[in-house]
This record gives C-alpha cells, structure tokens and sequence, in this order.
C-alpha cells in the first residue's frame, strides 16, 4: 500500500511539474505573438546589467524578457542586441542616460571592445553614462571607464592587476594511467598537444603566449589611460604593482569618481533626468527595451541584401549546430547567400578557435567560389585563430580587433595508445583479425609501427604546407614569408595587422561597410540578412531539453571543474587532424 501511494504521488507531482512547464511555454509564446513594441516613459534611463554570457547572437527565446531564461536553461544575450539598443537609445528622446550596472562580465575582449565603442559613441549625443559596481572585475571595469560617473560601493572592490593564462598539463595523469600519447604536429608554436607531453609550457608556447598578452593588456591599458585622463605609464605602475586593494585605493587612484551605494547613483541620475527625488526613477532593461521600435531603423524596403554569416564556436564535421561551426551546415549557409542574387556581399562573422582541418577546408572552398562573384569580408571577433583563420584568409579583406586572437597557421594529430591501461588496470586484453596489415589503423589497442606514425605525421605535414600554400596566396606574400609567422604562431590583432595576417582594425559594422563599398551600395540602399537561420524557440527547446538538463547537474556536480570536463570531451570528439588553438584560452 505505501509504495502504491509512493507511485500516486510521484504520478501527481509529475503531472504538476508538467503543467506547470506547459503554462509557462504557453505564457512565452503568447508574449511573443503579442505586439512587439513597447513604450517607454519620458525621462528614462536605460540600465545594462550585462550578468549573463555574450553571444553573437540572442538566442530565439520568448522568455528573456520574462526573466525565466535561466529557469529553461536558455542563457545568453547577444552582442547585436546590446549594440543596437545602445544605438536606438542614442536618439530616443525618452532615454536620459545609460545606467552600467556591472560585475561579472562573461565575454570575449574583442565583443567587450565593439560594446564599448558603442558606448563611447553614445556619448556623443550629451546624454550620461554612469557605472555602478560593487565588485568591479578588470572586464566590467574596463567597460565602466567610458562612464561619466563611476560608482564603486565603499565596501567594494575593483580589479586591475593585469592578464594571465593558465594551462592545466595531463602527462602525469596519462603516466599514471599507462595511456601512452601519440603525437603529430607542424610548427614549434603549435603547443596544442603539450599538455599531454609535457608538465609545463614549452618555451615557445610561453613566448607566445606572454607576447600576445602583453599586447592585449597594453592595448586594455592605454584606453583606460585615455578615459580616466591618466599617463599609460602611470595606469600600467597601477596594475603591475597591484596598488589597488580596496575601493578606497580605487578613489585615491582616480580609478572611480565616487564611493557609493546603488541608491546614491540613483539619487544621481533623478537630478540628471529631472525626476523628483521622492519619485522613483524610470529605469528599463535590456529585455524590455529590445521591444521599442526603432524610428531610425530602416524600412527594410530595399531589394538588396548585406549577408552577414555568423560562424561561431568549433569547427566540426556535418551540418553543426547553434554552438559549432558545421562544414557542412555553413557551407550550405554561404552558398545561399551566393545564389541569391539579391545578396550584393557577404560577411563572414568569425568567433572560432578553429578545429577539424578538413572542415575548414570545406568552408574555404566555398568562401573562394563566393568572391568570385561578390564581395567577401571578414570580421574576426573575440577568437578567429587556426581553423578560424583559414575559413578567413579567403576573403577580400580582413577586419579585426586589436585584441582579437588570431594567427595559429598550424596543424596537429593526436592518437593514444591505451593497451597498457587495459591490460594492467582493468584487465582487458585486446586480441584481432585483420585482411591486411594496415586494416586496424588507427587503432587505441596496440602500439604503432615506426612505419605507422610516419604515415601520419607525413599527412599532417601535406595538410600544414597547403594550409599555409592558400595563406601566403591569399595574403599576397611568399610561402617563405607566410611561414615566418606561421609555425602554429598566436598573436593579437594588434600583432597580426603588423605582420600582414589582417588588413583594417574595426567590429562587424566596419566590415558591412567595406562590404557595401565594395558592392557599390550606399548606406540606404541595402539591408542586413544574417544566415544561417536560427531555430525557433520551440525547437531549441525540444531538440536541446536533455543537453541542458545534463548541463545543468554537470554544473551542479563539477562546479569550477566544469570547463575541464568540457575540454576532455572536446578532446574526444576531435576526429581526423586539427587545426586550432594550441588551448582554450581564457582571459582572467
């Protein structure tokens, strides 16, 4: 009888959890099919709370500005959403300022730099931008310095101590395990396989990695100089010898304009918009304020087309999905945009550390046949590196950041030989028929032959010379040159733009409007189309449930550890030789 009732009740609150989740699509669906325009009170300031992961794109969600995007495991804003509120609030009359609320920031610096030159130019109109923080990181400061006012809660903190990178080495662990790693690379740089070689950097992987860093941070450091009004020498002593510990040392550097609470900023902005100080200020979110229409916005009515393709994330075989870049799938998406003779050039958004060579391959082949008809430009955003930049060096002409992360012309291929650790760790022996003497290569349950290996690190060496063979032609220089800064090589935008690997420093706005130039189009006579297709909401929804579901309890699980996991399943499903970063680099 008790398990009866156990099985009742487990039946009830299934049943209840269910309609609950169908209440609440349903509820997001009709906010979606409602009017998508909303008005917005005179005297109102336009807060960006920039606490969730910066996408390219939003992600097609009814629920973002019901706030229950985390709740469905649809996290994410999109960097083309932030940039055109920030351009629409430039002219509405509506809008006073821009309030910063910021903290943790999950973005690349490239995006952090297209949103603040956004901001920037929004100051042009005399309207205020004031920040408010209560632990300001280096990426949330950065971005706050534009600011009119920078409001630091005296009990805060602010971080400003420089860049690192940390790379996590696994050759005692494969030690351990009797897992013997087999290795085949091009390039002393391409340091992507060192982790399972070495229990430390290599001297050219730190060489190359404290030269682009230092070149990021420089770049970080001289506009903060300008913004604050302060000497670069003066910002850079600041940083390297981490004078501020507190938010006092914050205000005594110059760093922040005031020690404050959240409701002294408010107090602030109410005399700035002219609102009563008893009354409360009229503050509109991100969410909300994406629904306003756009008066400046164009009609749309035009025949010609801008196609902007955004190729996002690893580069992988197959269609790909919201997260990778397919060989197939964006192939596919380039050719559309090829065919349609509406479509006048082509954007190529890139934000990819690279991958599977052959994939890339794919993508610039089609890359190639698209500029022989129309304009193709790319537009390297945080990461365009390695696989990355091979789907790049195609085009026309290449617009980065100056702290984008390019360059890693190199290629590697990495296999293991686990027969040891099934033998003496778990007992398995391995044993096996074959037609030929090659039939089992490659194999993770015997040792390779001299022979073997060399087969492969001869494909490896075939893939690295036409890679670097279509750089050097595309780049206008010499195969001898093109390998000089080659060699599996990382290097900022700043030092790619030095050594001919880019051409224009700029974002994705810069690059429509090469696009356009080049196509003979003037400003008003063309509208933007972004390929490939994003899902609808619904799809995502069913298609990813058990993804997010499994993503949500391996954060519950792992935690900080998290980013690790993913890297060993990266790992696993890399197939065939890669081109990409020597490692995921993340900038703290």
């Amino acid at each position: 009888m008790l398990q009866f009732l156990k099985y009742v009740l487990a039946t009830i609150v299934g049943l209840l959890l269910f309609m609950v989740l169908g209440f609440i699509i349903l509820a997001g669906i009709a906010a979606a099919s409602t009017d998508d325009t909303v008005k917005i009170e005179e005297k109102s300031v336009l807060e960006l709370k920039l606490n969730e992961p910066i996408l390219e794109r939003s992600p097609r969600s009814p629920f973002a500005e019901l706030g229950l995007s985390d709740v469905l495991g649809e996290t994410g804003i999109g960097l083309d959403e932030i940039k055109a509120s920030i351009r629409k609030a430039k002219t509405d009359d509506n809008i006073k300022g821009i309030l910063l609320n910021l903290e943790f920031m999950q973005v690349g610096m490239a995006s952090l730099e297209e949103i603040r030159n956004e901001l920037v130019d929004f100051k042009k109109s005399k309207k205020f931008v004031v920040a408010y923080s209560e632990v300001a990181t280096e990426k949330a400061y950065y971005l706050s310095s534009v600011a009119d006012r920078i409001y630091l809660n005296p009990s805060g903190t602010l971080e400003l101590n420089g860049l690192s990178s940390e790379v996590m080495f696994f050759k005692g662990t494969l030690e351990k395990l009797d897992i013997q790693p087999y290795i085949f690379k091009v390039g002393e740089y391409k340091s992507a396989v060192e982790p399972f070689i070495l229990d430390k950097m290599s001297e050219p992987s730190r060489a190359q990695t404290t030269s682009f860093l230092n070149s990021l941070n420089d770049f970080m450091l001289q506009n903060l100089a300008k913004a604050r009004n302060k000497s670069f020498a003066e910002v850079k002593n600041i940083s390297d010898s981490m004078l501020v510990h507190n938010a006092q040392d914050a205000l005594k550097y110059g760093l922040v304009t005031h020690l404050g609470y959240y409701d002294e900023a408010m107090d602030y902005m109410k005399t700035k918009t002219g609102t009563q100080k008893k009354e409360e200020l009229n503050v509109v979110n991100l969410g909300k304020y994406r629904k306003v229409a756009d008066v400046n916005k164009k009609s749309g009515s035009s025949k010609n087309k801008i196609a902007i393709i955004y190729a996002s994330g690893e580069i992988v075989g197959g269609k790909g999905d919201e997260n990778t870049i397919g060989g197939e799938g964006m192939s596919e998406a380039i050719r559309k945009a090829r065919l349609d003779k509406n479509v006048k050039a082509v954007v190529l958004r890139i934000n990819s550390p690279g991958g599977s060579s052959l994939a890339s391959d794919v993508i610039w082949r089609e890359v190639m046949l698209t500029k022989k008809v129309k304009p193709v430009i790319a537009s390297m955003s945080d990461v365009a590196a390695s696989g990355g930049y091979y789907i790049a060096m195609a085009c026309d002409t290449i617009v980065a950041h100056p702290n984008t992360i390019t360059g890693s012309i190199g290629v590697f291929g990495m296999l293991f030989n686990a027969e040891n650790f099934l033998k003496n760790k778990l007992g398995v022996t391995v044993d096996r028929v074959k037609t030929g003497k090659f039939s089992d290569v490659p194999s993770v349950t015997r040792e390779m032959t001299e022979y073997e290996k060399m087969h492969i690190q001869r494909e490896v060496e075939r893939i690295y010379a036409d890679f670097t063979t279509k750089a050097a032609k595309s780049r206008n220089m010499s195969v001898e040159a093109l390998r000089k800064v080659a060699s599996g090589r990382v290097w900022s935008g700043t030092e790619a733009k030095q050594r001919g690997l880019i051409d224009v420093f700029g974002g994705l706005d810069d690059a429509v409007a090469i696009a356009a130039k080049k196509a003979g189009l003037k400003k008003d006579e063309y509208r933007l189309r972004s390929y490939p297709e994003q899902k609808s909401f619904l799809t995502n929804f069913f298609d990813d449930a058990e993804a997010q579901v499994r993503t949500y309890s391996l954060q519950k699980e792992l935690g900080t550890m998290l980013p690790y996991y993913q890297q060993y399943q990266q790992l696993e499903r890399m197939q065939g030789v890669q081109a990409r970063l020597p490692y995921d680099i993340a900038i703290q």
